[in-house]
């Protein structure tokens, strides 16, 4: 008995038409939605500021205007987090949307996430939830359910759940749902998208992938028949690694390990997950928290032709006194120039200036009057980017974590019967499991210096203020290569900006796999923009394309 279950969204603002391409191009039995990351928890309070009623993913009603007939038709339920901070008031449209086009559709939805009450200063503060609520919804006869903030796997736990019967303590079942809903969540990325070896398939348009799950917890990631992008086991190791820290991978239902995943190819764009185990998760949810950090400014300076750092170092003195009394005041000096240049944008370098405080008018126009000023007063050849504004907010995310039982989980039917859901019956605390014993070193031979992306591929992303990046070797001997060269004291020498931040190193074995966790190199996380790659989007393909001895073998 196979329960399929397909991906039509990664993220609030991906392919509209997805949903319909997903329950028109072949058989599925869920239809899932991940619209919720911690910038979007902060637009969506921004958009509750201005709106009470406000506070979800506006494009899935939209989608479901196109698409609710044709889900009914077909038999596929819908399962989304595109509640945001007011399922209620999603589920409350949905219905409306149901009636205004007559289709008998019963709409449910889970809350308890909601914390912000008890979190004074912030915008939004919601806890992590698992996959049961989910589960009850389904088991009750829901058509769609939409949740608020739930972890992006329990999008699968619990279509899973519920269809195969699993309690709250089989964990190899559960945690074998929970790699596959995090394959899955990410749309496209599974397929090709945002994938090192992007050129060995045609990633114009990816297609969506969907999982095939069975009752012993394995799986087949794949994806409809006909559609672009390719599944292989590069492209499904690639997203196992994003956002991920070490081998225990933890959630609010199970603890993943990550160390006991195997892929095997199964065929033309079929990836078989089995041997996955998994254990009783953390004591403790995981709470985003999400307020707003004050206000921010950035100026583009452009410098063009010669004596570059002499011009940025006249602008930088001449903005001085603006700057005296900002909270933090940031300057990237990014040199995109080409000596002898054959236009005039190969020939200029950025200087990016980015400005931060409490204080709006700090960083509105006291600095934009002063880098307005110095139009005819600077650097020859002074012009910006675009005219500096007024300063806008900026979003800071932290975690903190409650106890199981601090929140109220509810299944809300479409009667709107309220069914509590149990927190987990057992806990254990998240301790890094021993570290795995590495493949013996290649022998000694000769070398050659290349990019390190020749034999690897990476993958990185954003948690909070840290990141991560996975990268894993696409052979046996590069991986004997990899485990012993790629230390982290390596790494710091090859990506600079982490040289003085704390790295760890997770070894993953059985995928070949390194997984590095860098604390603070996004400050205060994506919502505060500190740094040129917010989200840390391309750090894997910056290590990537950085040279190494490499052993001419590999090559």
């Amino acid at each position: 008995m196979t329960l399929r279950i397909g991906n039509a969204s990664g993220f609030y603002g991906d392919r509209f038409d997805a949903m319909r391409e997903m329950l028109t191009g072949g058989e599925l039995d869920v239809l899932t939605g991940d619209y919720l990351a911690e910038l979007t928890m902060l637009i969506l309070g921004r958009d509750r500021l201005k709106d009470p009623g406000a506070g979800y993913a506006r494009t899935f009603l939209r989608q479901l205007e196109e698409c609710l007939g044709l889900a009914r038709e077909r038999g596929v339920r819908i399962v989304a987090n595109a509640g945001g901070l007011n399922p209620a008031g999603l589920a409350s449209r949905i219905r409306e949307l149901a009636d205004r086009i007559g289709l008998p559709v019963r709409v449910a939805h889970v809350e308890g996430d909601d914390l912000t009450s008890l979190h004074p200063g912030s915008l939004a503060a919601h806890a992590y939830l698992g996959g049961f609520g989910i589960a009850t919804c389904l088991r009750e006869g829901a058509d769609v359910v939409v949740t608020g903030r739930v972890t992006d796997a329990a999008l699968v736990t619990g279509p899973a759940a519920a269809h195969f019967g699993w309690g709250p303590t089989d964990y190899d079942r559960l945690a074998g749902a929970v790699v596959a809903g995090h394959v899955l969540e990410c749309g496209t990325q599974a397929t090709g998208g945002n994938y090192s070896f992007f050129q060995e398939g045609d990633v114009r348009r990816p297609g969506f992938p969907l999982a095939e799950l069975h009752e012993d917890g394995t799986a087949v990631i794949t994806k409809h028949p006909g559609t672009g992008g390719f599944v292989d086991v590069g492209t499904v190791t690639a997203q196992l690694l994003y956002e991920t820290q070490g081998a225990r991978y933890a959630g609010p239902d199970v603890t993943a390990r990550l160390d006991t995943v195997r892929l095997t190819q199964d065929g033309p764009d079929r990836v078989r997950i089995s041997g996955v185990h998994g254990e009783a998760p953390p004591p403790t949810l995981k709470v985003g928290l999400n307020r707003l950090g004050g206000f921010r400014n950035e100026v583009g300076f452009v410098l063009t032709g010669l004596d570059i750092e002499a011009k940025a170092a006249l602008v930088r003195e001449q903005m001085e006194p603006a700057l005296a009394k900002a909270a933090e005041v940031r300057w990237d000096l990014v040199r995109t120039d080409r000596p002898d240049a054959g236009t005039e944008e190969a020939a200029s370098a950025l200087l990016r200036l980015v400005v931060r405080d409490a204080n709006q008018e700090i960083v509105g126009r006291a600095l934009s009057g002063a880098a307005v000023e110095l139009a005819l007063a600077s650097y020859p050849g002074f012009h910006v980017l675009a005219p500096p504004g007024k300063g806008s907010p900026y979003g800071v995310f932290e975690d903190v974590y409650v106890p199981h039982g601090a929140v109220d989980h509810v299944a809300v039917l479409n009667d709107g019967q309220r069914i509590p859901v149990a927190p987990a019956r057992e806990t254990a605390v998240l301790d890094d499991p021993p570290t795995p014993p590495l493949p013996e070193p290649l022998p000694e031979g000769p070398t050659r210096r290349a990019p390190l992306g020749l034999i690897a591929g990476a993958r990185s992303g954003d948690k909070g203020g840290n990141a991560n990046i996975g990268v894993w070797a696409r052979t046996d001997e590069a991986w004997r290569w990899l485990a012993h060269t790629l230390t982290v004291d390596r790494l710091r020498e090859l990506l600079p900006e982490t040289a003085e931040l704390p790295i760890t190193r997770h070894d993953l074995p059985q995928l070949r796999a390194l997984n590095f966790v860098v604390e603070g190199i996004l400050g205060e996380g994506v919502a505060a923009q500190h740094r040129f790659d917010p989200q840390a989007k391309a750090l894997g393909e910056w290590l990537r394309s950085r040279h190494l001895d490499i052993p001419e073998g590999l090559l």
